[in-house]
């Protein structure tokens, strides 16, 4: 009974605002809510979710909420005798968000691939593990950035040779490259060169252009 009693005053002070006293209600009326604009959003958006220097247009990119990113991507050739992929961890200091550090790992296997080992042309196929260091820097709508690392590599001669012939070996990967981007259109440019001979069917310049419609 005595439940029942307190009930309407309760409904009261909610209809009626502040109860006699000033005290805060026991019930309030739920908040409406109402979509945030675009440019709310933009202002509130971090700049560790803005694409790094070094991430390509075309790769996937994942925001964790420690901040690092990940970005991983398919690799293949032109001439069709390589195929892989790319994976990169990275972040940007708090104080430096312009700044971009990495940690790129690559695995590539080349199906024979034409060389020359003692004036006498032949035929391997490797496979090649790579691990470099990543720095970038974003300047407005121009990115730079560089990579040095390590590369180990497995080759097996689909021809007859020699028997000096290496067919493994540590080399060492250096690259750097810039990405442009003015409004939807990105223009990148790279260049990665793995200093070994047997290897330089993996030195690549590429370059490329992308629109987003």
């Amino acid at each position: 009974m005595a439940a029942s009693l307190t009930l309407p005053p309760l409904v009261a002070m909610a209809d009626n605002g502040l109860p006699e006293g000033g005290h805060a209600p026991l019930y309030s009326e739920p908040v409406a809510y109402t979509d945030a604009s675009h440019d709310l959003l933009a202002s509130l958006a971090l700049p560790s979710l803005k694409r790094p220097s070094y991430a390509s247009r075309t790769s996937d990119l994942m925001h964790l909420d420690n901040g690092v990113v990940l970005e991983g991507g398919d690799l293949e050739s032109i001439d069709g005798h390589t195929s892989g992929f790319r994976v990169t961890a990275g972040f940007s200091p708090m104080n430096l968000p312009q700044l971009d550090l990495g940690a790129e790992f690559t695995y590539r296997e080349s199906d024979e691939v034409p060389t020359h080992h003692s004036d006498q042309a032949m035929l391997v196929n490797t496979t090649t593990l790579g691990g470099s260091l990543v720095a970038g820097v974003r300047m407005g709508q121009l990115g730079l950035y560089a990579k040095s690392g390590f590369a180990e590599w497995d080759g097996d001669p689909v021809t007859q040779t020699e028997p000096l012939f290496a067919t493994n070996g540590t080399a060492r990967i250096q690259g750097f490259g810039a990405r442009l981007q003015y409004d939807r259109l990105v223009s990148r440019l790279e260049f990665e060169e793995i200093d070994s001979p047997s290897m330089a069917h993996l030195n690549l310049i590429t370059a490329s252009l992308h629109y987003a419609f």
